[in-house]
């Protein structure tokens, strides 16, 4: 009897390898790093690696007076700008018992939906190309481009607007800007379809996004989670509703909290963009508002220094992305003691960590898109 031993090699044994994705990767929104520990194909742990961004703005604060800190505020999200601008001036306000003009807390409103569907339309164009869909990225940006121009006639800028100011906005709007408004909501609106049929009708894309990435009721409340990742998880929250500011109180008859249960990545898709026609029919109402008004001031005219007083106060916003939150505190000089920045993005990108393990390499675009981040509003 003869007995002969084969050695078969490392090959059969299962090895881990670890992967990175990023920092300069186009699927990472940015400068981004995932590390992976993969076991063949599929994804035993991941490690989101940020802060190639940072830019210390919080520190910054610190050394900007309350109608420089604007400029620094809007710029960790740079797809809503102007809803990062308005957490700020909220928060000093809101130190200085200051009242707003009734024009100017309609405007603010009216602005804040154009922005959010600004973003919303990056990322309905953007999601599908990760996914080899190159057709609806030229949609979006034809209907973004209707919007920012009544941004950029009203601001100057196209993506910075640097148009709140503490106590009101920068100036009244031009002659005949809200009809101009009005008729670039209707053309956006009039062009929606293209989302629901190209991109929701597609079935390699439905095939692509259904049942992955699903996360949990549990996960989405333990991690902070906000934002439509969240509703599309069936956390029914929205701060224009249950904490409403600006001329929420006013719209809630209007205002719709888009929600789905089942989590995945569809879900998330399918939110963004119901709350994007949400968001039109929001603006319409501002719009008819503004037209019933009448003159009057758009903002309060302030000291040549301005100083909030001895304090502190919270401030949050619902952001396009999820919550978004200023806490300031004044030791009564002219610059903040401490103002510390809650972006929604930074708790949303954590919960990879539980999404992305017992996934497929494939999958992970998917899922990685469909949280709809900006790295800026990570590292802050």
């Amino acid at each position: 009897m003869t007995e002969t031993t084969v050695g078969i090699g490392g090959a059969a044994e299962s090895t881990d390898m670890v992967l990175n994705i990023g920092p300069q990767h186009p699927s990472t929104h940015g400068v981004l790093r995932l590390r992976l520990v993969l076991d063949g194909e599929r994804i035993q742990s991941a490690e989101p690696v940020i802060g190639y961004m940072h830019r210390g703005a919080e520190k910054l604060f610190e050394a900007r007076d309350y109608r420089q800190i604007i400029m620094l505020a809007n710029r960790h999200d740079w797809l809503s700008a102007f809803s990062n601008e308005l957490g700020v001036v909220l928060a000093v306000e809101r130190m200085l018992g200051m009242e707003v003009p009734e024009r100017a807390v309609w405007t603010r409103t009216l602005l804040a939906e154009l922005n959010r569907i600004l973003n919303h339309l990056m990322f309905l164009g953007s999601y599908p190309l990760e996914l080899g869909g190159i057709t609806p990225i030229f949609y979006a940006f034809r209907e973004r481009e209707d919007l920012q121009h009544v941004m950029e006639e009203i601001s100057g800028g196209r993506m910075h607007y640097m148009f709140n100011r503490v106590g009101g906005l920068k100036e009244d709007l031009p002659a005949g800007w809200l009809g101009r408004a009005r008729q670039a909501v209707a053309e956006v609106r009039s062009r929606m379809d293209v989302y629901d049929d190209l991109v929701l009708g597609n079935e390699i894309f439905r095939g692509r996004t259904r049942d992955v990435g699903v996360l949990t009721r549990e996960t989405v409340h333990g991690y902070g989670v906000s934002g439509p990742i969240a509703r599309a998880s069936g956390v029914n929250f929205d701060l224009r509703r249950d904490e409403p500011y600006l001329a929420y109180p006013e719209l809630q008859d209007v205002l719709k909290v888009v929600t789905r249960q089942e989590g995945d990545c569809l879900a998330r898709f399918e939110c963004l963009l119901e709350q994007s026609h949400n968001s039109l029919a929001l603006a319409d109402a501002c719009l008819d508002r503004l037209d019933e008004l009448p003159a009057g001031p758009i903002n309060q005219r302030l000291p040549k220094v301005l100083k909030a007083p001895e304090g502190h106060t919270y401030a949050w916003t619902e952001n396009p992305l999820g919550l978004n939150g200023y806490y300031l505190v004044s030791k009564g000089e002219k610059t903040p003691y401490r103002l510390k920045l809650r972006s929604a993005s930074f708790n949303n990108i954590q919960a990879l960590t539980e999404l992305l393990p017992g996934t497929l390499v494939a999958d992970m675009v998917a899922i990685l898109g469909s949280l709809f981040f900006v790295v800026g509003d990570i590292d802050k």
